[in-house]
């Protein structure tokens, strides 16, 4: 007889990620996330998917306890809707957002496609988001879950990019109660302009407010861990500049990468689809994710830890990532295709 916590996934949650493909892509996301949000509300049957996908496989990177390195990518949760549910399902830890100061409804659909022979979404979604304080409202009322909590911030599309250091800035103070760590989202192709904030001086300026600020907010305490996430598209110059810059701002870590504007290794049948605009995740981006995280390792000596994340589909995609220099890494496509039982798998294997 198979576990309880299989049965329960496959007869909630499985139906809806597998048909993704069939129907529309962000449909499918809705009703996924419809479920395990009110899976979040029954702690029984937590329990139960826990006992079956958990695993133990405890690292500890910029001063957090995670109980195995596997986490969930920021984009697929954006309000924290199923907290609770994502380490029922075996993340070791979760990253909420993108979140941004103001509501905003995101991009006109449709901006989610599914690449299935390419196993790689492509998304427009524009920081589709009910805003930091509704965010942070939910937190409050259900509770952080009992796995490191990361959330995602990056600029509204409404802010200008001369109001974007303040735009950033409410996003960390409305959040700074419960967030384990900040995610600085510079690297999103879908909202304009917003890729110019990785440049030396606009980042500058971005980082040294957030590190102030949180410094502040913190008082006596260690302030929360800042990271930043990188876009795969920059050339290795931007890069090494954009890693003095952290450096010189206290940043903790990088998350490398984010979505790609690349269309290359799509599969033939992807093709058409593929011209779509949008961030392009998955498979397709994973050699890429690898030269990134190699080139800021190499960079930095290996002193600054990284979250890799791209196109890791199971154990041999993430001992690679982890080969190249990451200390954690990240799914999203792969959990889309796959479900929980990739976390499992390579949870297990990372043990």
């Amino acid at each position: 007889m198979r576990e309880t916590g299989s049965v329960l996934y496959e007869r909630i949650g499985r139906p809806a990620l597998y048909r993704i493909g069939r129907q529309d892509p962000e449909v499918v996301h809705e009703r996924t996330m419809a479920a395990l949000a009110g899976l979040s509300r029954v702690p029984p049957v937590l329990a139960a998917l826990r006992r079956h996908y958990a695993i133990d496989a405890p690292a500890t990177v910029f001063g957090l306890r995670f109980p195995n390195p596997v986490g969930l990518a920021a984009g697929m949760d954006k309000d924290g809707r199923a907290l609770h549910a994502w380490p029922a399902l075996g993340f070791g830890f979760v990253e909420a957002g993108t979140v941004t100061r103001l509501p905003q409804p995101g991009n006109p659909r449709p901006r989610l496609f599914s690449l299935p022979r390419s196993r790689a979404v492509i998304n427009r979604m524009g920081f589709n988001n009910a805003g930091a304080e509704a965010l942070a409202a939910r937190i409050a009322a259900s509770g952080k879950p009992d796995v490191p909590l990361g959330v995602s911030i990056g600029k509204s599309k409404a802010a200008s990019l001369g109001e974007a250091v303040d735009d950033y800035l409410f996003s960390l103070r409305t959040l700074y109660p419960y967030a384990d760590y900040f995610a600085v989202n510079v690297s999103s192709p879908n909202t304009p302009g917003l890729r110019t904030l990785q440049d030396r001086g606009a980042l500058t300026e971005l980082l040294a407010a957030l590190r102030r600020e949180s410094a502040e907010l913190a008082g006596s305490r260690t302030p929360t861990p800042l990271l930043v996430k990188v876009a795969p598209d920059l050339t290795d110059d931007a890069l090494a500049e954009l890693l003095e810059v952290c450096a010189a701002n206290d940043v903790v870590g990088i998350i490398a990468t984010n979505t790609t504007l690349s269309r290359e290794g799509l599969h033939a049948e992807d093709v058409a689809t593929g011209q779509e605009a949008g961030g392009l995740s998955g498979a397709p981006l994973r050699e890429r994710a690898l030269d990134v995280v190699r080139f800021v390792v190499k960079e930095t000596g290996g002193t600054l830890p990284i979250i890799g994340v791209g196109g890791i589909a199971g154990p041999d995609d993430a001992r690679r990532m982890l080969d190249a220099g990451a200390s954690l890494i990240q799914l999203y496509t792969a959990f889309i295709y796959q479900g929980p039982a990739v976390v499992r798998r390579i949870a297990r294997a990372a043990r």
